[in-house]
């Protein structure tokens, strides 16, 4: 069974190198010339998607951004035929995929959303998978999915369509949450007047201690990479999971109040401005004389 990689970045390559180290045909295609050109020497690429017409039993993976997901499906669409599987592995919200879920089910054509954590690790490491769709379009594809996964377990299927991609989308506010912690516990840690290596505070706690994780080695990379960080612009960006959480758990009800402050963070990061920081010190000097810096 031959599988199509569209989107051949650091996600979509890696994946595609993974998989054709464990003897997988894997067949390659990005709209990005230079990322086909830089992709040759790992798998084999095609420079059409005119290629695939007349390919039966096709299993075609997009790893694109999610505002591409509708575009790569009509550029595949004259090329998919009844049995065919289409996969998205990349961060979309989950109703969109119940809906290509849908559109496609009228093509006879299955579709299943797998969320995928590890990062650019997962090449060496193996990824997290979180599928949702079909099961027996899950069971077609096991083998894969099963290669593909952290020690080959780290794969499972979740639901129908869409559980894959929410069950990604919280897997990403935690994320955020984690993240917030982290960084708000070694501020406190150096500004505390005792000098910590840093470095060798997130060594420590990730050694036996009830906080190690993957995150907290990473952590320690940070400071071996990037040293004291002030060489970092503190420009947190987000790519919609978070927001996606949050906007969910209003809907049902269910407060995600870390969760929520960890995306609020994230947007106060990128203010350098802030009009909101201007008018309390406004507020303090109408009502105390308080002093104020001008700039």
């Amino acid at each position: 069974m031959k599988l199509y990689m569209i989107g051949l970045g650091r996600m979509g390559l890696g994946m595609s190198k993974r998989l054709a180290r464990k003897g997988h045909t894997v067949i390659g295609y990005d709209a990005n010339p230079q990322a086909r050109e830089s992709s040759r020497a790992f798998i084999q690429v095609i420079e059409d998607l005119k290629l695939l017409h007349g390919e039966e039993e096709k299993v075609i993976w997009l790893m694109v951004p999610h505002h591409a997901v509708d575009d790569a499906i009509q550029s595949l669409k004259p090329y998919l035929i009844p049995g065919d599987i289409l996969i998205d592995g990349g961060n979309s919200y989950y109703k969109e995929s119940q809906r290509r879920a849908e559109y496609l089910k009228g093509l006879n054509v299955f579709f299943l959303d797998v969320g995928v954590s590890g990062g650019v690790y997962g090449e060496e490491l193996g990824y997290c998978l979180m599928v949702g769709g079909e099961r027996s379009a899950f069971e077609r594809v096991e083998h894969i999915l099963r290669d593909l996964s952290y020690e080959g377990v780290g794969y499972a299927y979740l639901g129908p369509s869409g559980a894959g991609h929410f069950a990604k989308m919280v897997h990403n506010g935690i994320e955020y949450a984690f993240m917030q912690a982290i960084g708000e516990g070694f501020e406190l840690l150096k500004e505390s007047g005792f000098g910590y290596d840093l470095k060798e505070v997130a060594r420590i706690y990730n050694t036996g201690s009830v906080i190690r994780s993957w995150l907290m080695e990473l952590t320690q990379r940070v400071f071996e990479d990037f040293g004291n960080l002030e060489a970092l612009k503190p420009y947190v960006e987000d790519t919609g999971e978070g927001r996606w959480t949050v906007e969910e758990a209003i809907k049902r009800a269910v407060p995600v109040p870390t969760i929520a402050e960890a995306l609020f963070a994230r947007f106060r990061s990128r203010q350098e401005k802030s009009f909101r920081d201007r008018l309390l010190a406004g507020l303090r000097y109408e009502f105390g004389r308080h002093e104020v810096k001008r700039e």
